[in-house]
């Protein structure tokens, strides 16, 4: 049975444990597991597959890859799309992919959960919803644990082994009083996790998107994330803490509720102890989300994990894989965008390039969304 706190006693108990500075046992992975190198983080033996993926190759600084997501207009993943319905622009300029794949092709996902003193608070809630993350993955699909609050931690290396994963969340540990807690570095250090690594990668941060490293922090966390091929799909914890004192705890609708994810950040609640900003932490992790063409996740309620973990397992799953040989090796951070097009080469979407055609199904044109990095750094002289 889940327990369910009433936002008001989260929020004095949150404000305690941060501000009290002590330590009530440490935030560290299961047992069996804590030795393991994150440097030897690499994929486990795949399951029997009738198919192997086309576009498993290492990964070169000579070829940029992209991961797309399509949705159509109702929000359903668009899967029959070609080639030649893709264009992708490097700084305005139109590029010949040299590389493509189509969906369905296994994915490397490491989940990366935040272990200090506000999730331990509500884990129980959103640890119970993440199975229905594993059970939406395919069977050929690696999964992998990491931990941080203060630094990262590997908890356990990539698998197909699902259960085994199911395993090693249910015995997390979480830190109830160090008030430090760095995602920035502890992404980063993820992401360098996930470099070597061949095919389509992906994390799935499990945070409140609270951060105390300090300032400089976020901007070499930035660079890192647009030098990498990592799709991050940040899910906010914590919901309970975010709205304010006085909050009704009516759940809100699915209407609302998408609405809410579309316009600006919801209200604000910073504790005395710390003063750290929910509203900033959600900011943060819908930039992160942008920049990787991944999309980030608000929860405000529980009862909204579920959905949202199956729409992560399908998100996954349905990913177009593009490349492309960089033209300038100028060691500069370029701006990339992708486009829809038809036969004719008329911009379908997105919608700001293709114009008013293209926002509405007027004449059968269908209405394209779809999510990819923003840009890459490309490789030096």
């Amino acid at each position: 049975m889940t327990l369910f706190l009433p936002r008001a006693c989260l929020r004095a108990a949150f404000a305690f444990f941060v501000g009290a500075g002590f330590l009530c046992f440490p935030a560290h992975s299961a047992p069996g597991n804590a030795s393991q190198n994150p440097q030897n983080l690499a994929p486990g033996p795949p399951q029997e597959s009738k198919s192997q993926p086309p576009y498993r190759m290492a990964v070169h600084v000579d070829l940029v890859n992209v991961e797309v997501t399509v949705t159509d207009a109702r929000g359903n993943f668009v899967g029959d799309l070609a080639r030649e319905n893709f264009r992708v622009l490097d700084e305005g300029v139109p590029q010949p992919l040299t590389h493509f794949a189509s969906v369905e092709a296994p994915a490397q996902v490491l989940v990366l959960v935040e272990t200090g003193p506000a999730v331990y608070l509500i884990h129980q809630q959103h640890l119970l919803a993440a199975y229905a993350l594993l059970e939406g993955l395919a069977p050929d699909d690696q999964v992998a644990l990491g931990t941080y609050d203060q630094s990262a931690r590997l908890a356990m290396n990539f698998t197909a082994d699902k259960n085994a994963l199911a395993g090693a969340i249910d015995r997390l540990r979480y830190n109830l009083g160090m008030a430090d807690l760095n995602l920035f570095d502890s992404l980063a250090a993820a992401l360098d996790w996930l470099a070597p690594l061949p095919g389509k990668k992906a994390i799935v941060l499990l945070s409140t998107g609270l951060d105390t490293s300090g300032a400089g922090r976020y901007e070499a966390l930035l660079e890192k994330l647009r030098a990498s091929e990592v799709v991050v799909l940040p899910v906010a914890l914590g919901g309970e803490l975010r709205e304010p004192p006085g909050k009704s705890d009516k759940k809100p609708s699915g209407k609302n509720h998408k609405k809410r994810e579309a316009t600006a950040p919801p209200a604000v609640f910073a504790t005395d102890a710390t003063g750290l900003s929910f509203e900033k932490a959600d900011q943060a992790l819908e930039a992160i989300a942008l920049e990787t063409g991944g999309r980030a996740y608000l929860p405000r309620d529980a009862r909204e994990f579920t959905g949202i973990y199956h729409q992560i397992a399908a998100l996954l799953r349905h990913q177009y894989s593009l490349g492309f040989q960089p033209t300038m090796r100028d060691a500069r951070f370029h701006r990339i965008e992708v486009q829809i097009v038809d036969a004719s080469g008329r911009v379908l979407a997105p919608a700001e390039a293709s114009g008013p055609s293209a926002r509405a199904p007027a004449g059968g044109i269908p209405v394209y969304h779809l999510r990819a990095r923003r840009g890459y750094l490309a490789p030096g002289p």
